[in-house]
């Protein structure tokens, strides 16, 4: 059974060219391979979508469409239309006897005669150089917060000589390398065929103060051998839900680490979250007057110990 392509498209048959383009892709989007891998229906209607913009995208087509239908022989290249008795028909008999000329008989409705000026050649042509644009490839930094929530990002490109900003949706969790492909905003198809899709490689901004180790967060937390020794509580930043308070137990040494659950990263598939973590590192004052001597000296007195025993 024939599609109807407005259907396939979900327009009305006197949508505007603008309204077609645009049905086109959103249908294209939703149900590209790369969207929705292994999804057998989402394939098919892919596939009729492409068939149907084939026909709707070029203006000429669209009118011999509107003109014939879905069953017009023009949809049907190749095929003779069966007679009474299931064979072909003499289209000769059919007009009166003689060689009859289709393109003299439908040509006129088109403007153009004869077999060249015949929908029939026009469209077989036209068909036979129908391609799928190409791709194009870019590539964009984001900053760390937008690779780790997610966000949108511009884009300057360049097509054909022509200027096109785009704005990037950025899905949460992507990381450098990572590649977010567009479909349909690649370079324009030949003779109708779609366009080829944008790949977009992801490459990621350093942070001032955090880093990430797969799917946690890292950051370094400096405090005094006193808040070490003693304990102590010290407000740290999350990278997108303000300050927390972390306590830090006495005898704590350098390079402890505190974990805060769900405050990492989120998984580009799961969106499970991993951790964040707060790395303690004792830091020294910066001069070490007569006074602050001697209290380390009897610090070392009072309660020896030796890190390095039995490490190696």
């Amino acid at each position: 059974m024939a599609l109807d392509y407005y259907a396939t498209l979900g327009v009305k048959k006197d949508a505007t060219a603008e309204q077609l383009r645009k049905a086109y892709k959103k249908l294209s989007r939703e149900n590209h391979p790369d969207s929705k891998p292994n999804d057998s229906a989402a394939a098919e209607k892919f596939k009729q979508v492409q068939e149907a913009w084939d026909v709707l995208g070029d203006a000429q087509k669209r009118q011999q469409y509107d003109t014939f239908g879905p069953n017009g022989p023009q949809f049907h290249q190749g095929q003779r239309r069966a007679g009474p008795g299931g064979g072909p028909v003499d289209f000769s008999q059919m007009f009166g006897g003689g060689n009859v000329d289709l393109g003299d008989l439908f040509g006129g409705m088109f403007g153009g005669g004869g077999a060249a000026g015949s929908p029939f050649g026009r469209q077989a042509g036209r068909r036979g150089r129908a391609a799928q644009g190409e791709n194009i490839e870019a590539e964009i930094e984001i900053p760390f917060v937008v690779a780790v929530e997610g966000g949108t990002q511009d884009l300057q490109l360049d097509k054909a000589g022509q200027v096109e900003r785009l704005s990037v949706k950025i899905p949460p969790g992507v990381s450098t390398g990572s590649v977010i492909r567009l479909a349909g905003q690649g370079q324009a198809g030949l003779g109708g065929g779609a366009a080829g899709d944008l790949l977009v490689t992801i490459k990621v901004a350093p942070h001032s103060y955090f880093r990430r180790e797969g799917n946690d967060l890292l950051i370094d937390v400096p405090i005094t051998v006193s808040e070490g020794a003693l304990g102590t509580k010290v407000e740290i930043p999350t990278l997108s839900e303000g300050t927390v308070v972390i306590t830090v137990p006495p005898g704590t040494s350098s390079g402890a680490k505190l974990r805060f659950r769900g405050k990492g990263v989120p998984d580009s598939k799961t969106r499970v979250r991993g951790d964040l973590y707060a790395i303690l590192k004792l830091v020294l004052p910066p001069g070490l007057g007569a006074a602050t001597r001697g209290l380390f000296e009897q610090i070392a007195v009072a309660a020896p110990h030796n890190p390095r025993a039995n490490l190696w």
